[in-house]
């Protein structure tokens, strides 16, 4: 592995959010008397803004849209925190390439203070150098900004840094950053989605990362 630098989506990557985000969805539009989405639509917005993610979901207008945003974030301490679940290898994964000397940072729709709970709750925010979040209120996925300020926050060329998903937000993402880029098949697009995006790896087990070589 010759990479500098590896930028790693959250949710669907790292952690098991969907059973979470699938709930406090569902009781959120429920909450506001508006049809619960279905649980594969759901999964297909996992890594949009939230807001994007239910405007799209619900058909929404703005006022409608920002209501139903209100409600879930009021539900989401209850319900999506308490189900989420780092995957397998991930941990393990993360350290050793730590120790391989490799810089790694997170690019993510989720807030920040969100992100950096759940990191602290499983013993994780120590692997990370930097993080760039929803908070920081750059362009969303798959726009390339989060990506470009992570490289340049890194001090990091494009061809340096492996960009590493689960949806095809972020691999086009990492393509249009310039970055090579590495779709893992056990989050919430499929591995025919992924493939119709044409990440420069495919993986099917977080491991797998360590194997691979520019």
């Amino acid at each position: 592995m010759e990479w500098k630098a590896i930028l790693f989506d959250f949710d669907g990557t790292l952690a098991d959010t969907a059973p979470g985000i699938v709930l406090t969805m569902r009781r959120a539009f429920a909450e506001d008397g508006l049809p619960e989405p279905e649980e594969a639509a759901i999964r297909q917005t996992i890594g949009l803004p939230l807001p994007q993610a239910i405007r799209l979901l619900g058909g929404l207008d703005e006022e409608a849209t920002a209501r139903t945003t209100a409600t879930y974030r009021r539900f989401f301490p209850e319900c999506e925190m308490t189900h989420i679940t780092i995957f397998p290898e991930v941990a393990e994964t993360l350290r050793e390439l730590r120790s391989r000397g490799l810089r790694l940072a997170v690019c993510t729709s989720r807030g920040r203070d969100s992100l950096e709970s759940i990191l602290r709750l499983h013993g994780l925010r120590d692997c990370f150098e930097t993080f760039v979040t929803a908070t920081d209120n750059l362009p969303a996925k798959p726009a390339p900004d989060m990506v470009l300020a992570l490289l340049d926050r890194l001090g990091v060329a494009a061809g340096e840094a492996l960009v590493v998903g689960d949806t095809t937000f972020d691999i086009e993402m990492g393509a249009r950053a310039g970055c090579p880029t590495c779709a893992v098949t056990y989050g919430n697009h499929s591995a025919e989605q992924l493939a119709a995006a044409r990440p420069s790896f495919t993986v099917s087990h977080f491991s797998a990362l360590l194997s691979l070589r520019r």
